[in-house]
């Protein structure tokens, strides 16, 4: 005891001298802070923000007294770490003119500075001290005794723990516990980037190796603290004004913390969801509104959870014409919509977003309002660069067209007609946004190619409402100089029926005595693509087609005589009926006649007779191979050479005309995909195909699989994909030999 007393004394000596110093040394430090307000500090006290109510005393019962302050003899306090920082990161006031600190001011603004990931778990070295005044307590905290151990901790959704529960933390540090977490600087010689947790009986030191990752111990600590404590107060909060409050200072302090993790916008989101369920009853119009404008910020990086999209919803149904509907609610929609992957997962989404379409309709002028909604979606540019952006619109326009016709079903047939007039509008509204898409050049084969195979219920297919509304949108598709566009009216595969036969007289949809049908035919006997392959497919519609040929429609005419050309009759009544029909107007004579004459050449020239084989000279033209052909009959015709000419795609339909042709030499032309699609329909007998060097892509390649009897084909220096080849392999049963040098196809 005698040598533990004179250490005492020794130790009380030098205490007394070092306390005599670290006074003055305070007294420098605060002079410094006063003078220099912008310092910052690790403090959280003033993180926690201060009410006089009974949510506040809740508060502070959950997460410690913000007053608390160590009784141990305080370490050496590094000037740059002794200001208390406000949520923002600025310093706090000093005091105002009644002694009493002022309430942070929160400013919506993301925190900047260095970002720190968020930390559950790590090595740290820890040191415990007690503030218990004996004499064995100081002996055992002084500097000259004092000890480190290394621990694993583990920061859980509610106390600090170690992987190993021994020494100093043999037991857990509840986050409720905590009065208050700071930095300290030049506490040891050498150890300079510690954390003091300040606890009832005393203190809890963590030493990092380095700055950052202090400060990374540091924010998450206070953001594992800051989520238990909001956990417990915003559960158990009645007071609507309160609630509100707490949910705006939650996400405020969500939105200054430094740490970047997923959890820093879910949890407010998952929190205010929670509530949300248990209070929604409670809350005002102001509230809500309140609420909505709080989680704004936050929504700009996470879509709302299924809760909150119902509570926004609620609230277009109740106050459409609210000015949050177009100021908070467009960005979170336009989120939404851009980034959206798969709304059969959530499936509140889409909801909402046809709330919001529906709450923009009801606005002043709400049909322009929602065009303009559709274009601000696409963008300025010609083509849109957020490609999830079309197929979200279309998934929402065709859920609400259903949900109107469930509607419909289940409702009274006796109260039908009245009740009916707000959702006859709220259709009408997602028919406008289909027609606004359709007129963006870039969206339109998309759009085509979802709407093809008419994904909407029969119930719509039989009401004027929609289907002369819709007819706006499958104009711009007819109309379409694109083929992959306006041959999206057909049916999907052969043997379904398209908008073309729905809309065809007669028709189910049709209400415009055939008007779209033969706007829609004109431009499929326009098209190069596969034009036999249409008429043989639309036999059906030859009836239809005669109605409006009396009408003097030119595109029904032609599809007739079309008819008559490629012998895909073999009724003769019908025939004559077609014949009966065309020569009842003058323009019908006219077009029989030269149908008449096509047929006459064309026997002429397949007559037999003429050479088997022929090479035109380099150099030749279109116009050349013409010429030669109309001079005679090549009925015996089977190998001819245009190699190294200058035919285009364009003498494919001269080539047609040779019935007997087996082997075709196109090397070196600029013989294109519409040529190939002519041929596979025409020429199905043909064995040898040279392509070399010509510009044919894959779009005209595959129709080389109706080719059966092909056994030599030339794709050397083409644009021939794998994937195309290995159809061709597929399709081609008699392929012997291949060349696909200098092709993107190994083989």
């Amino acid at each position: 005891m005698a040598a533990i007393a004179g250490i005492a004394t020794c130790l009380s000596n030098t205490e007394t001298t070092s306390l005599i110093k670290s006074d003055v040394r305070k007294q420098h430090v605060n002079n410094h802070i006063k003078e220099n307000s912008s310092t910052m500090s690790g403090t959280m006290s003033l993180l926690l923000p201060r009410h006089n109510s009974t949510d506040s005393v809740l508060s502070q019962s959950v997460c410690g007294s913000d007053s608390g302050h160590s009784r141990a003899s305080t370490p050496e306090v590094s000037p740059r770490a002794s200001p208390r920082i406000s949520p923002r990161g600025s310093p706090s006031p000093q005091g105002s003119p009644t002694g009493q600190r002022s309430r942070p001011v929160f400013r919506r603004q993301i925190s900047t500075g260095a970002k720190y990931v968020l930390l559950n778990r790590g090595e740290i070295q820890v040191c415990r001290l007690n503030h218990t005044r004996t004499i064995i307590s100081k002996i055992m905290n002084s500097r000259y005794l004092r000890r480190w151990e290394n621990h694993h901790l583990i920061l859980g959704d509610t106390e600090v723990t170690s992987s190993t529960p021994s020494g100093f933390m043999e037991k857990a540090v509840p986050y409720s516990n905590i009065e208050d977490i700071n930095i300290i600087s030049r506490w040891d010689a050498g150890q300079n980037f510690c954390l003091r947790i300040t606890i009832p009986d005393g203190s809890v030191l963590l030493q990092a190796p380095n700055y950052y990752l202090r400060d990374q111990w540091l924010y998450s600590m206070l953001w594992k603290r800051h989520m238990l404590k909001y956990r417990r107060l915003l559960k158990n909060t009645r007071r609507p004004e309160i609630l509100v409050r707490e949910i705006k200072n939650m996400i405020d302090m969500s939105l200054s913390t430094p740490i970047q993790d997923e959890s820093v916008y879910q949890f407010p989101l998952d929190i205010v969801s929670q509530v949300l369920q248990q209070n929604t009853d409670y809350l005002t119009r102001v509230e809500h509104e309140n609420i909505i404008k709080a989680l704004g910020p936050l929504l700009e990086n996470k879509n709302p959870s299924h809760v909150i999209c119902d509570f926004f919803i609620k609230h277009c149904k109740n106050s459409p014409r609210s000015h949050i509907v177009i100021e908070l609610f467009t960005p979170v929609v336009h989120r939404i919509l851009k980034y959206n992957t798969d709304f059969g997962k959530f499936p509140q989404l889409r909801t909402f977003v046809q709330e919001y379409v529906h709450a923009l309709s009801l606005q002043n002028d709400g049909r322009k309002t929602v065009k303009a909604f559709v274009q601000r979606m696409h963008g300025v540019s010609s083509t849109c660069p957020h490609p999830r952006v079309l197929p979200n619109l279309v998934a929402v326009c065709l859920a609400a067209v259903y949900n109107y016709y469930e509607y419909r079903r289940n409702w009274d047939q006796n109260s039908y007609r009245s009740s009916t007039e707000g959702e006859d509008n709220r259709l009408l509204c997602f028919i406008d946004m289909m027609e606004t898409m359709s007129e963006f050049d870039d969206w339109r084969p998309s759009l085509s190619s979802l709407l093809q195979p008419i994904p909407f219920p029969d119930d719509a297919l039989s009401e004027d409402i929609f289907t002369g509304n819709a007819r706006r949108a499958l104009v711009h598709f007819a109309t379409d100089a694109r083929c992959d566009v306006h041959q999206s009216v057909l049916g999907i595969r052969e043997g379904k029926e398209g908008w073309f036969h729905l809309y065809c007289p007669g028709g189910i949809a049709c209400d415009d005595d055939g008007e779209l049908f033969a706007l829609m035919l004109k431009m499929l006997m326009q098209c190069c693509c596969r034009r036999k392959t249409f008429i043989m497919n639309s036999v059906k519609m030859v009836s239809p087609c005669m109605l409006l040929a009396l009408r003097e429609n030119e595109a029904a005419m032609e599809f007739l005589c079309a008819v008559l050309e490629f012998e895909v009759i073999d009724d003769n009544d019908v025939k004559m009926q077609i014949i009966t029909t065309l020569q009842s107007t003058s323009v019908g004579k006219r077009k029989y006649a030269i149908t008449c004459e096509k047929q006459i050449a064309l026997k002429e020239l397949q007559q037999k007779g003429g050479p088997k084989k022929l090479t035109l000279p380099p150099k030749s033209t279109d116009a050349d191979l013409s010429k030669l052909l109309s001079s005679g009959s090549f009925g015996n015709m089977e190998c001819l050479s245009l190699a190294f000419t200058q035919v285009t795609s364009e003498c494919a339909k001269e080539l047609i005309k040779l019935p007997s042709l087996r082997y075709l030499n196109l090397w070196s032309t600029q013989f294109g995909d519409q040529g190939l699609q002519l041929l596979s329909e025409h020429l199905p007998k043909l064995e040898v195909l040279n392509l070399c060097e010509t510009p044919v892509t894959d779009k005209g390649l595959q129709c080389l699989s109706t080719m059966k009897t092909l056994w030599k084909l030339n794709l050397n220096s083409t644009n021939l994909s794998p994937l195309t080849f290995e159809i061709l392999k597929e399709s081609l049963p008699k392929l012997a030999q291949v060349d696909v040098r200098y092709t993107d196809v190994v083989w």
